[in-house]
């Protein structure tokens, strides 16, 4: 990467080629840096279901308004002589209308209505024996169903599993068309000074030296390039909404931590994608103009 003035004017310090190895190294670095988020967030998003919610369960208790305190006393009592349970509660009232509000409002009347009552479970580190939980519950409170939220859980640590292979297939992908577009302005660049290339040959210079110009020059050019997609990137991450209490999945794209380290390194990644792209280019031109 060591500069020589003579062999860097042998590349047009200005053209087309110019402006498409800054303008594409920008936007893949723009891109990268939001499929790095992408990536990121859904990992964090799987971990939350299939780590923290696996280890949570729901006994949802139907009947009469005269029975429902009775059983869910009842399954209490079951639940704490049930090896495997680390704690469990009963939801109250104001818990069970702000888990309904944002579908009927926040003016429900509880009261008149046939709500079943739930029953919050966390597990313990080996989990309990659902099965045999089910046959007590039957036997001393025969409204309680018991939701281990598997059937729902599943599917969407599988979908959150693939949204972060997509973000990171998505990164592959940029850096391959990054090298591609890089490949194809260093090309044309080669091609257009044929003639100063042959020159060059005529008065000792060798292909190594010739190419070493042409690679510093696009490596540079994708570096600063990249560097201004990625500080636009990180501002429009920035400017994104932070996850809250009630934040959601799009709400919570934001880097977090050590993370925020990562696209630091989109510009210099983007730099060596470009010197290999450029030195296969330079080696496979200098080879067909022999």
């Amino acid at each position: 990467m060591r500069g020589d003035a003579a062999a860097d004017r042998v590349v047009p310090p200005s053209g087309f080629t110019v402006w498409l190895t800054l303008f594409t190294s920008a936007a893949m670095a723009f891109l990268t840096i939001f499929a790095l988020a992408l990536a990121l967030a859904s990992g964090r998003l799987a971990y939350t279901w299939g780590e923290e919610l696996a280890r949570a369960s729901t006994i949802r208790i139907s009947a009469p308004p005269g029975q429902a305190e009775a059983q869910s006393a009842a399954a209490l009592r079951v639940l704490a002589q049930t090896p495997g349970v680390a704690s469990a509660r009963a939801l109250s009232d104001e818990e069970q209308r702000a888990l309904l509000e944002p579908w009927f409002g926040p003016d429900l009347p509880l009261e008149t209505l046939p709500i079943p009552r739930l029953i919050e479970i966390f597990e313990e580190d080996d989990g309990f024996d659902a099965e045999g939980l089910r046959l007590r519950l039957q036997a001393e409170a025969p409204g309680a169903v018991l939701d281990e939220h598997t059937r729902w859980r599943r599917p969407l640590v599988a979908a959150a599993g693939r949204l972060k292979l997509l973000g990171w297939v998505s990164i592959l992908l940029i850096g391959a068309a990054t090298g591609a577009m890089v490949t194809l302005a260093a090309n044309a660049a080669l091609a257009a000074n044929a003639q100063v290339i042959a020159v060059l040959r005529l008065v000792g210079a060798t292909d190594s030296y010739i190419a070493r110009a042409f690679v510093r020059r696009f490596t540079l050019r994708t570096l600063i390039g990249a560097g201004l997609g990625s500080l636009v990137g990180l501002v429009a991450i920035l400017l994104m909404p932070a996850a809250g209490e009630t934040g959601g999945f799009l709400t919570g794209l934001r880097f977090q931590g050590l993370q925020w380290v990562l696209p630091l390194l989109v510009p210099p990644l983007a730099a060596l994608v470009a010197l290999g792209a450029t030195w296969m280019a330079a080696r496979r031109v200098l080879e067909r103009l022999a």
